[in-house]
């Protein structure tokens, strides 16, 4: 062989190489954008990026207890959708088609998974249908991977048993420092997203279990206002406060999921009707908008952060909320909403009392629909879980709460005083403030502002924030009136660019 011919074969070699490189993907911390991509230069398919978290999943689960189930189904499902887009001309490389979404185990699926709520008293349950936010997910071609874990420190616990089949895997692990407390029932789908366990996945909120996750985890939760996004076929706590939400790596990535969820269903048909009408026309992702904080008219609550001077946490604050001003935001500080400290204390608020009627009403009306079940009713998990002791984890856990709920008799004349009250604790509260100063968000650290938002279906969207001096995260949520979602998306996208504060987990002890 000549030497010019020796040199043009390991150039074309050389090139080869090249070529092959430029195309390999990058899977941990991989956003939408970067799997579309991925899909549309032949570097991923479905099958290899399922392939890549289930191994993520079987390496790092044992640790951070954040899965509870895998669907066997999955590569399946990730085999079709790459045919479908083979067959399409890659026409399909949009939205979620081919991404893998992991579900937090109070969303039903009609598969091969169970839905449980981390509840040994459920397994083995059949559900007559997907659960609405699931079938969305499917007719958008998306893979359902698995059932994320429920973190039973939440405040209200999940919305069955008191530990059970997934507790006896034992509590999440922040990702981040493990012996960190990674905060409310959401926590499998918050430290499956920040461990690279997946890029999608579904969390739920009654009160903070979206937002303080999210936040603990250096991760984006969205939470909805009430009936954006259908209950049908979600475990339940309160018709009234209960909304699913993105949990995703980026601002983007959630409002991407986010579009895909939320409209009518007429399985939820009263809260879904009316909250429709604050979807906008083209969706929610034309507000990620990199000037999104300008002109932006954002509240200060007091009472929130109240930090010690010199700490990292009141120093990254402050810096965040010049931030705020530096991108043209108005940063109004040193508001007061009324009867805060009634706010936040479920007792004395009415909170409790109106929740306690209203989950044995909602659970009672989801097992009576389940096409199979070891349980149908209340008092049938309590007797379950009292057979069950050891499994249920009675003794660290108990189930009071549960307890009380039974012994409620419906909405009479106390529960309607209590809701009342926490009617007019939003309107002279929250709404006041925001309506009087005419603000687009209120800015709380962390979570601190869930239940301000909760009480009354308000979104709120949680972006990281920072690291304490121990290397936990903490979080900073934007939250505003119902609808406001639009402006949300604008603020969050827009701070979250000029910080970019996420880093990936190091798993500290």
């Amino acid at each position: 062989m000549s030497r010019s011919r020796l040199r043009l074969l390991l150039l074309a070699a050389a090139l080869a190489l090249a070529a092959g490189s430029s195309h390999s993907f990058e899977f941990h911390e991989a956003t939408l954008d970067a799997i579309h991509s991925g899909f549309k230069n032949g570097s991923l398919t479905s099958t290899a990026l399922v392939r890549f978290y289930l191994g993520q999943i079987s390496r790092l689960n044992p640790l951070l207890r954040a899965v509870i189930e895998v669907n066997p189904d999955a590569l399946r499902q990730a085999a079709r959708a790459d045919a479908e887009r083979r067959s399409s001309g890659d026409r399909q490389i949009v939205g979620l088609h081919g991404v893998p979404v992991l579900l937090k185990d109070n969303i039903a699926t009609r598969d091969q998974l169970n839905t449980t709520a981390g509840s040994l008293a459920l397994l083995g349950s059949v559900v007559r249908r997907d659960a609405g936010v699931v079938a969305r997910l499917r007719r958008a071609g998306a893979v359902v991977i698995g059932k994320a874990n429920l973190d039973e420190w939440a405040n209200f616990r999940s919305a069955i048993g008191t530990g059970g089949w997934s507790a006896r895997g034992g509590q999440g692990k922040n990702p981040y420092v493990l012996s960190s407390p990674p905060c409310g029932s959401s926590t499998g789908p918050a430290i499956a997203a920040a461990a690279n366990m997946v890029a999608v996945t579904l969390g739920t909120e009654t009160d903070g279990s979206i937002l303080c996750p999210s936040s603990l985890n250096s991760v984006v939760g969205i939470k909805p206002t009430v009936g954006l996004t259908s209950r049908a076929g979600v475990i339940p706590i309160s018709p009234r406060q209960d909304t699913v939400g993105p949990i995703c790596r980026t601002v983007a990535d959630a409002v991407h999921v986010l579009d895909a969820i939320v409209g009518y269903d007429e399985l939820d048909a009263v809260a879904t009707r009316v909250a429709s009408e604050y979807i906008p026309e083209g969706g929610y992702t034309q507000f990620l908008k990199i000037d999104g904080l300008k002109g932006k008219r954002i509240g200060v609550p007091n009472g929130l952060f109240d930090f010690e001077d010199g700490t990292v946490r009141q120093m990254v604050y402050q810096q965040h909320l010049n931030t705020l001003k530096r991108n043209g935001a108005v940063v109004i500080e040193n508001l007061d909403i009324a009867d805060l400290d009634v706010i936040q204390n479920a007792t004395v608020s009415g909170e409790l009392a109106v929740l306690a009627a209203e989950f044995k009403i909602a659970l009672n009306a989801y097992l009576s629909d389940l096409s199979f079940s070891p349980v149908r009713s209340l008092a049938e998990i309590i007797a379950f879980n009292n057979a069950h002791p050891d499994e249920e984890m009675l003794k660290q856990f108990g189930q009071l709460i549960f307890l009380v709920s039974e012994n409620t008799t419906g909405i009479g004349s106390i529960e309607k005083a209590a809701t009342q009250q926490l009617d007019d604790l939003t309107a002279n509260g929250v709404e006041k403030v925001m309506k009087e100063h005419r603000l687009d968000a209120i800015v709380a650290p962390d979570s601190s502002s869930a239940t301000v938002l909760a009480i009354a279906g308000l979104p709120g969207i949680a972006v990281p924030a920072g690291y304490d001096e121990q290397g936990a995260p903490f979080g900073v949520t934007f939250g505003g009136l119902k609808g406001y979602e639009p402006r949300l998306i604008e603020i969050a996208y827009a701070f979250e660019q000029d910080t970019k504060v996420r880093n990936p987990p190091m798993f500290k002890q």
